[in-house]
């Protein structure tokens, strides 16, 4: 059954409606702008990210802070999948890929260089312990590891360092991202949390 331009309908299947336009045809709406030949494919979501959502309005330590904030949560609230001595895991609310880490220390510092010798050896550990996890997980093909120092270089929490741990696939960059700008999360945060947990090695 097909519905009207106002109106589609699905089948009695309750598939997708059926399109009442050619496939070539540039369907004219009035005061939406110029019409193009191009499909949307909308990503609300996203919009937190750009206005800034959870981002602290100051450099400051403390509950404006969300990674001074993460830990005092339970771990499937703030989405931490491991807490180590001095650091812990925790995924990305905006992530780049299924699976995307950062190993976060407690201590509210900016700077690589301003870690003890103590967090430094525990961000390495997790970083290492999260690379096996994803790897049983999900057989990543490789791995983005990295953090960027300063707003200048990318960070989006400059105030308090962060190590992306980002797994990898071979074709991970098809043309969703490349044309789209559009990543496609096959799996909910929460289920992907809770199956890294599952699967987080013990230390040696």
């Amino acid at each position: 059954m097909t519905g009207s331009p106002d109106q589609p309908s699905a089948d009695d299947q309750g598939g997708v409606p059926e399109s009442p336009y050619a496939p070539d045809e540039v369907v004219v709406q009035d005061g939406v702008g110029v019409p193009d030949p191009f499909m949307r494919l909308w990503t609300p979501h996203r919009m937190a990210y750009i206005e800034g959502e959870n981002k602290p309005t100051s450099d400051k330590a403390g509950s404006g802070c969300p990674f001074c904030r993460l830990p005092g949560l339970p771990d499937a609230d703030a989405l931490i999948v491991h807490r180590g001595e001095a650091a812990y895991a925790v995924l990305n609310l905006y992530p780049y890929n299924p699976g995307h880490l950062m190993v976060v220390p407690y201590r509210h510092v900016a700077d690589y260089t301003e870690l003890t010798a103590a967090e430094v050896t525990d961000v390495s550990e997790l970083t290492r312990q999260a690379m096996q996890a994803v790897r049983a997980v999900s057989a990543a093909h490789g791995f983005n590891i990295g953090m960027n120092q300063g707003e200048i270089a990318g960070a989006g929490i400059a105030a308090h360092l962060h190590q992306h741990v980002v797994p990898r696939w071979a074709g991970d960059t098809n043309f969703m991202p490349a044309i789209a700008h559009t990543k496609v999360l096959p799996q909910l945060l929460s289920e992907t949390r809770a199956l890294l947990a599952k699967s987080w090695p013990t230390a040696p």
